[in-house]
């Protein structure tokens, strides 16, 4: 039978590989789509892990029957001490906004981060060049700056940043440092950020209002619970509200690479959905073909039944067709499909996985098996004087 199937595949070279060519789309479209989904999960967890495994975030959150919300304020950050959160070590108040940043004739939008001098080594953003601002330019409420690396190139090419004057939201502010480069994955990585004292970037651009967030830093790993309890606490008794009707958040990287794994995986099998369309289409090319197969080889079938050939054999020379254009197809995409991998695909690496791969072949053959067996069970079902008669 398989002898006889290969036979029949060369005899129609152009046919076989049109038929293999959705399959192999579909193998390698499932495989690469399973792939982003991996791949955009595997650079989120490393981003956030990138931050530390032991900080904390806190953000505001909507009032509970209201359309208020429960502020973050700078007040609210000095309430978080070692009296009633001794697990934490560390507490940073952010606040964000956009700004125009120019450099003589260059300009650029950037994310502009007000913040405190612990910012850099809690949220694990090391210098390339100059220095970080201290507590004594915050205190002043100096104009000074760090930028992340993707900025200073934009405004500064290769040539060094540090000490130069550049205008932010038409204030102007000295370039004390650069920061290293972060890893770019999906989400915002801060290699196109401006961080500067806090106080300066709420009396030039933002005003005194509420924070964007605060970042903890707890004393070990073993802790980090501990420490988000604390301070659940702590704002809370500092908004004078139950810790129970809370609505800001408190979320731990834990929690953050759990959400966001939870969201890619949905992703990927949104994904895979998708491309198991072009799968389905390509298994209805296998059905075709094998249909316009038997009827070609209407009088063989006759023949071979006359001489006694038995249901299985007839049946099993088609299916074992069918099967061998889809392993074929299947085994193309899969070449196909580790060969792109290489290639950032909607801004991300494809991490192609054996399971993934497995599972395409199977699927691959599964297809070749139920869509050739129709046509397989048509050809073992003729009588063999209607097939001698076949035109």
């Amino acid at each position: 039978m398989l002898t006889s199937a290969l036979r029949s595949i060369r005899a129609n070279l152009t046919r076989a590989a049109l038929t293999l060519l959705g399959v192999l789309i579909g193998v390698g479209s499932v495989i690469l789509l399973l792939g982003v989904g991996s791949g955009a999960s595997a650079e989120v967890v490393s981003q956030i892990a990138g931050l530390g495994t032991n900080t904390i975030t806190v953000s505001a959150g909507m009032s509970r029957g209201a359309t208020s919300f429960q502020d973050l304020t700078v007040e609210v950050a000095e309430a978080i001490t070692p009296d009633n959160a001794p697990d934490v070590i560390a507490v940073v108040p952010e606040v964000s906004t956009s700004a125009t940043v120019a450099y003589g004739t260059v300009s650029t939008s950037a994310t502009v981060i007000g913040t405190t001098p612990e910012y850099f080594s809690v949220t694990n953003s090391p210098l390339a060049q100059g220095t970080a601002f201290q507590a004594a330019d915050a205190a002043g409420a100096r104009q000074v700056c760090v930028l992340g690396a993707d900025l200073a190139y934009d405004l500064f090419g290769a040539d060094d940043a540090v000490g130069r004057q550049l205008m932010v939201g038409g204030a102007p502010f000295t370039v004390y440092g650069v920061m290293k480069v972060k890893d770019t994955t999906g989400g915002s990585s801060g290699n196109s950020s401006l961080v500067a004292p806090l106080t300066r970037v709420q009396r030039s651009l933002t005003g005194y209002g509420s924070l964007s967030s605060i970042t903890l830093q707890a004393a070990s790993t073993a802790v980090v619970e501990a420490a988000a309890s604390e301070a659940t606490y702590a704002i809370a008794e500092a908004l004078r509200i139950d810790a129970a009707d809370a609505t800001f958040r408190v979320t731990t990287q834990e929690q953050l690479i759990e959400t966001s794994t939870e969201a890619t995986s949905s992703l990927s099998a949104m994904l895979a959905a998708i491309a198991a369309i072009s799968l389905v289409v390509g298994g209805i090319g296998v059905t075709n073909i094998m249909l316009v197969t038997v009827s070609e080889r209407t009088r063989e079938i006759g023949i071979r039944k006359a001489l006694g050939a038995p249901w299985a054999a007839i049946a099993g020379q088609f299916v074992i067709e069918a099967s061998l254009l889809s392993l074929t197809g299947g085994l193309v995409g899969v070449a196909g499909a580790w060969g792109l991998s290489h290639i950032a695909i909607l801004g991300t690496r494809p991490v192609i996985s054996l399971a993934s791969v497995w599972l395409a072949l199977g699927v691959s053959v599964g297809i070749g098996v139920i869509f050739g067996g129709y046509p397989a069970l048509r050809a073992a079902a003729m009588k063999p004087v209607d097939a001698l008669r076949h035109e």
